[in-house]
């Protein structure tokens, strides 16, 4: 079989959607409820390192990384080998019924590697939002508290509780309530559109002195368990706020036993060219969660806590039927020795280093880019009618993702006015199918904009 990952550039054989995925479409159509929204009309049928083949033959690179899942590029043959070994001995066992090794190695191995210098335990759900509900569940146990603040432009998951703490109503919390209570939001430091209509200079970080504000207008601080962020908001559009911004919420949060609960879903395994990007604080969170590309396209998701924290439950508390399934646990192992051995955190500083000159480039070309962000792997780019006023472009948005994907360029977009196009590029790209991506992409909007 043609290995696609050393293919030189994008093949598009078919207009998208292709004959085949015209068909499979149909039946989408039929039985898929609408609610299970994609972004490029398209099935792959196959795909290695930063290149996908889909069932009409169309050879695309990809920069979504099946929403920042796959940093480790998609078929890495190690991480195929382990499982496929794992698959020869059992699936499930359930760890609270039989015990397997990988589970425990994973564990140890997360705390080795997450931010603080102090004992810690870790235990594995299957996704980013049951990762959010255990340490929210967990903070609340361990303060004997019950409120949570949570950011304005967050986005934490869509389960009941998790979609309370998201923002961006439609499409996500639109029609589904009531919500959960106890939560409360704040805005975020978002530099580009601050909501109190101050300048980064000269703004005292209003936004993380807001957090003591409202435990005199809206909560008392009595009651608040924990305030949870995203290092970098994700669907947010990636925004990055000041480390000082964190570093103020954490002096609030420890006067008033208040736990620091990171979202590093997305942010985590070397996406912001360190393994966490809590790493770049100044100052510890007490309980980080993980998900996404923690094993390399298997669900698996994880609560890494003091401690201290975690034990405060009750045996039978937490866990699940299939939390850690020794399939996941096996590639999170490889997953993460690959990417410690190979320096995978370098190679996302230098693909972002690219990324940014490129954005800055076609910035000063295009006047619809009103900024560029991001760090390491993970930049964006917001697209506005004008940089004056700032209106979401979100339509010459969905149309500059349209042309890429029919020139053979998977992205995503982000924000919530959705005019953010953001990259989360396997960080196994080659340099050439990077830049080649990157020409796409100011291709793309060259034709939308002139």
């Amino acid at each position: 079989m043609k290995n696609i990952n050393y293919i030189k550039r994008p093949e598009i054989k078919t207009k998208i959607p292709g004959p085949k995925s015209k068909v499979l479409l149909q039946l989408k159509e039929k039985y898929v409820p609408q609610g299970v929204f994609n972004t490029v009309p398209t099935f792959i049928k196959r795909g290695q390192g930063a290149v996908i083949e889909d069932v009409d033959g169309n050879i695309l690179l990809d920069f979504a990384a099946g929403i920042g899942v796959l940093n480790i590029g998609y078929s890495h043959p190690e991480v195929v080998e382990v499982v496929k070994e794992q698959t020869e001995k059992f699936f499930h066992s359930s760890i609270n019924v039989v015990l397997y090794e990988s589970y425990i190695q994973l564990a140890k191995k997360l705390c080795e590697i997450t931010p603080g210098h102090f004992k810690k335990k870790t235990m594995f759900v299957n996704s980013g939002a049951e990762a959010v509900e255990n340490a929210i569940k967990i903070a609340r146990k361990y303060t004997k508290k019950t409120d949570i603040i949570c950011f304005e432009g967050a986005y934490h998951g869509r389960t009941l509780l998790t979609m309370s703490l998201t923002s961006k109503v439609k499409p996500y919390s639109f029609g589904f309530g009531p919500f959960a209570p106890g939560i409360h939001k704040i805005p975020y430091a978002n530099c580009y559109r601050c909501a109190y209509g101050l300048q980064k200079e000269n703004c005292n970080l209003k936004c993380a002195e807001r957090l003591e504000e409202i435990f005199t207008s809206v909560v008392d601080v009595e009651n608040v368990a924990a305030v949870i962020l995203e290092p970098i908001q994700g669907e947010s559009g990636f925004i990055v706020p000041p480390d000082k911004f964190v570093t103020r919420l954490k002096e609030i949060c420890e006067k008033n036993n208040i736990l620091l609960i990171a979202d590093e879903v997305q942010t985590g395994f070397c996406r912001t060219g360190k393994m966490f990007a809590s790493e770049y604080w100044e100052v510890t969170p007490d309980i980080i969660t993980t998900a996404k590309s923690i094993a390399g396209g298997i669900p698996l998701s994880a609560v890494t806590t003091r401690i201290e924290i975690i034990e405060s439950s009750q045996v039978g508390g937490i866990g699940g039927t299939f939390c850690g399934n020794p399939l996941a646990c096996v590639a999170g192992l490889k997953v993460i020795e690959i990417m410690e051995r190979d320096n995978f955190a370098k190679k996302a500083r230098i693909i972002g280093e690219i990324i940014q000159s490129k954005f800055n480039t076609m910035k000063e070309k295009y006047s619809i880019i009103g900024d560029v962000r991001g760090r390491g792997a993970m930049m964006a780019f917001e697209l506005v009618k004008d940089r004056k006023s700032k209106i979401p472009a979100k339509e010459e948005t969905k149309a500059i993702i349209k042309e890429a994907y029919n020139n053979g360029l998977v992205l995503l977009s982000a924000g919530l006015y959705s005019n953010v196009i953001r990259t989360l590029v396997p960080l196994v790209v080659s340099e050439e199918q990077l830049n080649q991506g990157l020409d796409i992409i100011e291709n793309a909007i060259k034709k939308i904009v002139e």
